[in-house]
């Protein structure tokens, strides 16, 4: 009844605010989608923080815009909120036969195969239709190679994938070394990170997270290395690279 109560009380808040605020009348689906994506990557920081505080501020901020697209697209009679939870609700129900069907899956690899086979079903022609086309790079060659794995297109082992990864890294270093074609040293490029984005997934390893927790490492010790330079009266264009190395291998001890 609490949850009842409290999803009420945000779809009465919506209507409100959709019937007297100034900024959310303007809104529209479009208007809106640029900012889903930041929401989407501000939870992502708040996963990798740890913070539940914030992750559940960040989840409501989410629910927010599904129940505002829903307010938006009930205006013309085009679906609601309630269409919105019976439509996800029908397509779990037939993407899980093995809860509410006949189907056996006794695996994570089992299920995923079912799910394949269920889209292409619908009228899919190819399994990769399914991976937005506006996903990050990063993200849809994740979400490529999982698709391909679900009818069973993959390497038997992480040893092969290792290996074709330092096959695709010699690849790159022989055209870095014989071809002046940057388009050819590009697709040379794009080949390395494709085989290392496969690794990672045979080896359990989500190559966005895991990339942006670098990502933040490397901003935690380069603003020590900014402050400790600026304690010392000195000034970073003025140093040689072996007097701020010194202090980033501080950095590192700080922050590992």
């Amino acid at each position: 009844m609490e949850n009842s109560s409290s999803f009420n009380r945000l779809l009465t808040i919506m209507d409100q605010l959709r019937a007297e605020c100034p900024w959310d009348q303007k809104q529209t689906m479009e208007s809106l989608s640029h900012l889903t994506i930041e929401e989407t990557y501000e939870l992502m920081d708040a996963i990798l923080n740890n913070d539940m505080k914030e992750i559940k501020g960040e989840l409501g901020d989410l629910l927010l815009h599904i129940v505002f697209y829903s307010k938006i697209a009930s205006e013309s009679d085009a679906f609601d909120i309630n269409d919105v939870i019976q439509t996800i609700c029908d397509k779990l129900v037939e993407r899980h036969p093995h809860i509410y069907g006949d189907e056996i899956a006794k695996t994570e690899e089992d299920v995923k195969k079912n799910w394949e086979k269920i889209k292409l079903k619908s009228g899919r022609k190819s399994v990769l239709e399914g991976v937005p086309k506006s996903l990050p790079a990063m993200v849809k060659a994740t979400r490529i190679q999982e698709k391909a794995r679900g009818i069973g297109f993959d390497w038997e082992n992480s040893h092969q994938v290792f290996e074709k990864v330092k096959e695709e890294f010699e690849e790159l270093h022989v055209e870095l070394n014989e071809n002046e074609n940057t388009k050819e040293v590009e697709k040379e490029f794009g080949d390395v990170l494709f085989s290392m984005i496969n690794y990672a997934r045979f080896i359990g390893v989500d190559p966005e997270s895991a990339l942006e927790r670098t990502n933040k490492k490397f901003i935690s010790r380069f603003t020590f290395l900014e402050q400790e330079i600026k304690l010392k009266g000195l000034k970073m264009d003025e140093m040689t690279l072996g007097e701020m190395d010194l202090i980033w291998n501080k950095s590192k001890k700080n922050y590992p």
